[in-house]
């Protein structure tokens, strides 16, 4: 009986074998010595927007929230505490004038020689703080009693009131002043506190509490979060764009995005109220506002540091019509306008210019190379024609060398979609922006979807995409392979049709685990850890491997979208001389292909191929488990003309080959 079962199965796993062996290979042609279209250098993008949490509390690298009393209530993450036998009055006050009407301080008054008392700070869902790292604090105050003998000491503490770091600032003038002290925590912690406080009896009052890790981005005092930064410089991205997205429209034109009021001093720029604050009442936040302390010169300097062209996107004259849908009146369009021209000053005029002096003032005299300029972000229907039709007319009489960005609505297809896209042709516009948060299946059916676009007219901006795994917004959403997989399918029909699609960029980008609106998202962080989801990896991915030119990949003559499971485009590195084959295959088996090559003759060599894969479509990556998905390099045998290669299920797979 057990030699019959031994026999039984050898002669299965025989059969199994042969089955895998008769599997029809599918044969592809790449023609390598014909060029079809060139890679716009600026291909692939990163899409920023303030939500999520990705500015205040994010990128921006500030720690203390509403570090000057300005948000709406004036105490919101503030609390007043005493410590020991400490005890006091502690007061708001509002200073401000028409221009400042919320410029608002404390005062600290400590009634008590022994304990200490004043304020504590929650920080953005806590302060993030590493053992051993410098944090730069500045206070902003003036001494109210010349007399006082009291010091103002400033702590950080755990969410049990234990001591981390410590230092104190004495000497305060009645004038108001900036005091600055580092404190260096002695271990790590994700959920501290920050104290600032008055040891004995005394008066001080308060207008601005700041705190800064010493390690920003290319350690600039009082800037970036760097492990974000580093994720986005490592994409190579073609551009960013800024500063959104809804952002830019506000829940009504008063709460527009306004770019004047973003520059200049940090210290003197007009916080307002973030529109994710209230925007969905499942992800209520109501702790959501914007210092612009992350302004348009600091987009323009991101831009600049990470090698990416910058384009801004504008308020034209409409709050969000998903809102209020408030409409300036098309006599009023013109300081709407005049901020689009001023902009382009800023950004590229002499220094002798009234905005080319303020660029200058704060660092950079020379221009920033502005090329393009979005009018509008997702705004639809004849108001919008009508108000972009006049941006249109004196942006390109002053400045025909920008390239002006235009809205195809918030779908990718539909009466509003067809209506502006039939408009925009007639108008000759330079870009159409579409948008596309759609399912996997959807992507996946839409990968030839530019295939048969006009090659003439408005060039496509792939301006806002992603795979929403459970539905549009769905807050259990998740960054898995799925979606990953669904998305680099799609993208390898925005490269094959470059010609027509020249910008692309995944949306949104950046989500704190603890404070997020809007749910997947391409790169998820806490207050001490970034985690890069596999839809990021699909970005860097096709970012890093950009090409030059596109060449054809054919099955049968015909592109590969689709057939047997398999996506694919491709395209020749003039500078190293590489063909970079892009291959996704979204069948769960392993897939056996033969590849030959028209025009070329390769040398016996072993290319690298990065892959990224896993059995599981749900796979993610986990504030626990962050790397389990990730890339992995093979080795690949290439022999003269052909290449045989069995393609792992559930994967995406970028091969380079030394021509």
């Amino acid at each position: 009986m057990i030699a019959k079962r031994l026999f039984c199965s050898i002669l299965s796993c025989l059969l199994l074998f042969n089955l895998v062996q008769a599997q029809p290979v599918s044969e592809i042609k790449v023609v390598v010595n014909q060029r079809i279209n060139t890679v716009p250098t600026s291909m692939w993008g990163i899409f920023f927007e303030d939500i999520n949490f990705a500015a205040d509390g994010g990128l921006y690298a500030e720690l203390v929230k509403n570090r000057s009393f300005n948000f709406n209530d004036p105490l919101m993450g503030w609390k007043w505490m005493n410590k020991g036998e400490g005890k006091g009055d502690g007061r708001l006050y509002n200073f401000g004038d028409v221009l400042r009407p919320n410029k608002r301080y404390v005062r600290i008054q400590s009634t008590s020689e022994s304990g200490s008392f004043g304020l504590s700070n929650e920080g953005f869902r806590g302060i993030g703080l590493k053992k051993d790292a410098g944090y730069r604090l500045t206070v902003t105050a003036r001494g109210g009693d010349l007399n006082s003998t009291a010091n103002l000491v400033v702590e950080l503490v755990d969410s049990t009131g234990k001591m981390l770091a410590e230092n104190q600032i004495s000497g305060i003038t009645k004038d108001w002043k900036k005091y600055e002290v580092i404190l260096n925590p002695i271990r790590t912690d994700a959920s501290a506190r920050l104290n600032v406080m008055l040891k004995g009896k005394g008066l001080v009052e308060v207008e601005t509490v700041s705190l800064f890790p010493v390690d920003t981005w290319k350690g600039r005092k009082n800037g970036l979060r760097s492990d974000l930064v580093q994720l986005l410089a490592d994409m190579k991205p073609g551009f960013v764009r800024f500063p959104g997205g809804c952002i830019v429209e506000g829940r009504e034109i008063a709460t527009r995005y306004q770019w004047k009021k973003t520059v200049g001093d940090p210290n003197d720029r007009e916080l307002i109220i973030n529109r994710w604050n209230t925007e969905f009442k499942h992800r209520f936040t109501p702790d959501y506002f914007q210092s612009f302390g992350l302004g348009f010169y600091e987009y323009f300097l991101l831009s600049e540091d990470i090698g990416a062209e910058p384009l801004p996107i504008l308020n034209c004259g409409m709050a969000c019509q998903y809102n209020t849908a408030e409409l300036a009146a098309l006599e009023n369009l013109d300081p709407y306008i005049q901020d689009a021209l001023d902009l382009i000053e800023f950004a590229n005029g002499a220094v002798t210019t009234q905005w080319g002096k303020l660029r200058a003032s704060m660092g950079h005299p020379e221009p920033f190379n502005l090329k393009m300029m979005g009018v509008g972000n997702e705004q639809w229907g004849p108001q919008y024609i009508e108000r972009f039709k006049r941006f249109n007319t004196l942006l390109k009489e002053k400045h025909p060398e920008i390239k002006l960005i235009t809205s195809a609505g918030p779908a990718p297809e539909g009466d509003k979609f067809t209506y502006l896209w039939d408009e925009l042709v007639k108008l000759n516009a330079d870009f159409v922006d579409e948008h596309y948060y759609q399912s996997p299946s959807w992507f996946l059916k839409n990968a030839g979807r530019y295939d048969a676009y006009p090659r003439k007219g408005p060039k496509v901006f792939a301006g806002e995409y992603a795979a929403h795994s459970k539905g549009q917004a769905d807050p259990t959403s998740r960054n898995n392979l799925e979606s990953a997989i669904a998305e680099a399918a799609f993208m390898t029909g925005l490269e094959r049709n470059c010609d027509v699609v020249q910008m692309c960029s995944y949306a949104p980008l950046l989500a704190h685990k603890d404070a997020w609106q809007w749910n997947p998202d391409l790169i998820w962080f806490d207050n001490l850890s970034v985690v890069p989801t596999p839809n990021y990896l699909v970005q860097k991915l096709f970012a890093t491997n950009k090409g030059s030119y596109t060449v054809s990949v054919l099955k049968d003559k015909g592109v590969i979208a689709g057939k047997d499971g398999i996506y694919a485009s491709a395209t020749i590195d003039e500078k190293t001389k590489e063909v970079i084959l892009k291959l996704v295959n979204i069948s769960q088996n392993t897939v056996p292909l033969k590849f030959s090559f028209t025009g070329e003759s390769f040398k016996s060599q072993y290319a690298n191929m990065e892959v990224l894969k896993n059995k599981e479509l749900t796979s993610w990556n986990s504030f626990a488990t962050p790397s389990n998905l990730g890339i992995d390099v093979q080795k690949v045998k290439v022999s003269g003309r052909s290449l045989m290669l069995n393609l792992d299920g559930n994967s995406v797979n970028v091969l380079r080959i030394k021509m």
